[in-house]
């Protein structure tokens, strides 16, 4: 088993689109950044490759690359999972906190984890996110940003 950690945090702005685990947000703001800026799958998609070993995603996904600019997270997210089977890992679970003043997301939770696990082709079972406020302190107390951690557990896919 290989565990891995991820963060990532992306700027609000008005008229930009805001997408948390590939679901779209209603909000006066949405994250901006060289994708999607999907904080969350960015979050995770670290934790896997730092898990099995691999280079972060930036390395693997850099923003310098026109490939790159407004794709979809999520896509992002199945070409890490196929990096880390090629790696011959699976996912054992990915647990994430998403910090974020302001919209409340507690509703759309479940949203988000069919959302992963449908990426992933894990059970919404290995997934658990959990949504909490910065007090209004910081950054994104301001609602001038947003931040995600993961957690992911890899396990081998080769028996020895």
């Amino acid at each position: 088993m290989r565990i891995g950690f991820g963060f990532d945090t992306h700027k609000l702005e008005e008229g930009c689109t805001f997408t948390m685990g590939g679901v779209k947000l209603e909000h006066s703001k949405g994250a901006s950044g060289h994708s999607d800026a999907d904080v969350l799958i960015h979050a995770i998609i670290d934790s896997l490759l730092g898990a099995a070993g691999l280079p972060d995603i930036g390395q693997q996904f850099p923003d310098t690359s026109s490939e790159y600019k407004g794709i979809d997270s999520s896509i992002l997210l199945k070409r890490t999972l196929e990096l880390i089977r090629d790696a011959g890992y699976g996912i054992g679970n990915i647990d994430c906190t998403i910090v974020l003043q302001k919209p409340k997301i507690s509703a759309i939770i479940p949203s988000i984890i069919t959302s992963l696990s449908g990426a992933l082709e894990i059970s919404p079972g290995q997934i658990n996110v959990k949504a909490k406020t910065s007090e209004k302190l910081g950054f994104i107390g301001r609602e001038e940003g947003v931040s995600a951690y993961a957690v992911a557990l890899l396990q081998s896919l080769n028996c020895e």
